[in-house]
């Protein structure tokens, strides 16, 4: 089975991701077409990133990705495609790909040149989906390429920890269809960093001197903030709650609140995209 999977900022008013998808059986019918999200916002390469991140291990080997988000070709950014963990990856080279593999070297990555071999009035979209058809039919990425060794990096939203190694300075990633917030802050660095102490994640730094606002637990589930004692699982409805979610990221989030009726963790608690996200940690 032939596999390609649709991220994009494109949304579905419009006829773009219909379009997509044409131009995709167009080129190779027996292709298996997979929505992940049309609904990134705008121009997001973090939002983007994080989305893949946490579906694309979901799909088996050999799965090509194609990421429709600020995807035009520039002198800035490139299109690139990618073979990482054994999936395939095709966008421009705009740091979302950056973001997603982190240390983990890829297998191997070109920049696309076969520009020049398609018609005049060829797209961008199209260029992407001439490549995604061709890796999904087995195709080799030397023939659509030119390997490169590096890609363009993205630093501005990456966790950070300060050289005495007390705190972990985080950013708001993403925020989900319940209002939940995700940060960049990963379980692993959590735990490389903590090591054993304690620890309080302060969600606002206005709140920081006041003890006002703040978490000292990191739940596995959302529940478990329940089964500490006796009272109903209803008593603790509106918790602050944080803990790490399936992609083993930070997330913090108000337990079982409707984002519609009462608001959720980014309303109720003042929590935006890119804002600071502080662990700090008992000496």
């Amino acid at each position: 089975m032939s596999i390609i999977t649709l991220t994009t900022d494109f949304g579905l008013k419009d006829h773009f991701v219909g379009a997509l998808k044409g131009k995709i059986m167009s080129e190779f019918s027996e292709a298996k077409i997979i929505d992940i999200s049309h609904d990134i916002d705008p121009f997001n390469y973090a939002e983007a990133s994080y989305i893949l991140n946490s579906a694309y291990a979901s799909f088996p080997k050999g799965t090509v990705h194609l990421i429709g988000v600020d995807s035009e070709l520039n002198k800035e950014n490139l299109h690139l495609a990618m073979q990482w963990n054994d999936h395939f990856f095709i966008c421009a080279d705009n740091g979302i790909l950056s973001m997603l593999i982190q240390k983990l070297v890829p297998q191997k990555i070109v920049s696309i040149n076969i520009h020049d071999r398609l018609p005049e009035a060829a797209t961008d979209l199209d260029v992407l989906v001439t490549v995604a058809c061709h890796l999904a039919k087995g195709g080799l990425l030397n023939v659509i390429g030119k390997d490169i060794t590096s890609i363009k990096q993205v630093t501005e939203l990456q966790a950070v920890v300060p050289s005495d190694k007390n705190s972990i300075k985080g950013y708001v990633i993403y925020i989900d269809h319940f209002g939940n917030v995700v940060t960049n802050i990963s379980k692993k660095l959590f735990l490389e960093t903590a090591k054993g102490r304690a620890y309080e994640i302060v969600l606002n730094e206005r709140f920081k001197q006041k003890d006002k606002g703040n978490i000292k637990n990191i739940w596995s589930k959302y529940s478990d903030i329940a089964s500490a004692t006796n009272y109903a699982i209803k008593n603790y409805e509106g918790s602050k709650v944080a803990i790490f979610n399936e992609a083993g990221f930070l997330e913090i989030g108000v337990f079982r609140s409707n984002p519609t009726k009462v608001g959720a963790a980014t309303s109720l608690l003042g929590i935006g995209y890119r804002d600071v996200i502080t662990i700090v940690f008992g000496q």
